[in-house]
């Protein structure tokens, strides 16, 4: 199985600074084999990734989608929408946006779902705050966090493994700081996180993808993707220096 990384440029960009991301990105990563490399920008913005990166290896997608369909939603995006300009992928319950939005687990699910019916294959984030680690809580979360999975109907968590879901283990003490966890403690956490998979499907769990994003950088990726558990990088702030990323893309 091929690693996943995926660039995640949160709110940032422009289309002049997109444009040239997107020919560095083209220009540096094109030649990369045995890897799959994908961007989620924002909204307004995939429409430009759609015109740059079609022809390149790169895919790109969305930092979230609507868990509805249609409507009096004033500020939601579709799913449907965002999958007419040819996105591959959609970051759902990021810790920013539980933080910043309400956005629980439950509703990142629903949203998982929609994204799955579409075509979109969703990247469910999941992790534990300082408090929690620190209060050795890190797993019960994680359970809490994948509850609403198990409660997915045959037909919804079908589609979710058509579409081959991905879940991203982001230890939100880790996310924009300096304090990335140990290759040792993230190996720990996504295996914790298979071997919960495995309870709701055993076939499925093996082929998961469950990436890592907590400060991926240059200086620590090959560290943390050697371990046996760990299937690619879910990367924000390196992510905006091409440089780093095509770094941390080739120790994947």
């Amino acid at each position: 199985m091929s690693k996943l990384v995926v660039a995640n440029w949160k709110l940032n960009g422009g289309l002049k600074q997109n444009k040239a991301r997107f020919e560095a990105m083209v220009k540096s990563l094109n030649d990369l084999h045995h890897i799959d490399i994908a961007v989620c920008v924002p909204y307004p913005y995939l429409f430009q990734a759609q015109q740059c990166l079609s022809t390149s290896n790169i895919h790109w997608g969305s930092q979230n989608v609507s868990q509805f369909e249609q409507g009096a939603y004033t500020s939601c995006v579709s799913a449907e929408m965002v999958a007419e300009f040819g996105s591959h992928f959609a970051i759902l319950g990021h810790s920013e946006r539980r933080f910043y939005n309400d956005e629980g687990s439950h509703k990142a699910v629903l949203r998982i779902q929609r994204a799955a019916e579409e075509g979109i294959t969703p990247i469910y984030c999941i992790g534990e705050t300082l408090e929690e680690h620190q209060a050795g809580q890190a797993k019960a979360v994680i359970d809490r966090q994948m509850q609403p999975l198990f409660e997915m109907g045959a037909d919804a968590f079908n589609a979710v493994k058509k579409v081959n879901m991905v879940i991203a283990y982001e230890p939100v003490w880790a996310i924009g700081s300096d304090q990335a966890a140990t290759p040792e403690q993230v190996q720990t956490m996504h295996a914790y996180i298979r071997e919960h998979m495995k309870k709701l499907d055993a076939k499925f769990a093996k082929k998961l993808r469950i990436i890592y994003g907590g400060s991926l950088n240059p200086q620590n990726a090959k560290g943390i993707f050697d371990m046996p558990d760990i299937d690619g990088g879910l990367v924000g702030r390196a992510s905006l220096d091409i440089a780093s990323f095509k770094q941390i893309c080739e120790a994947a």
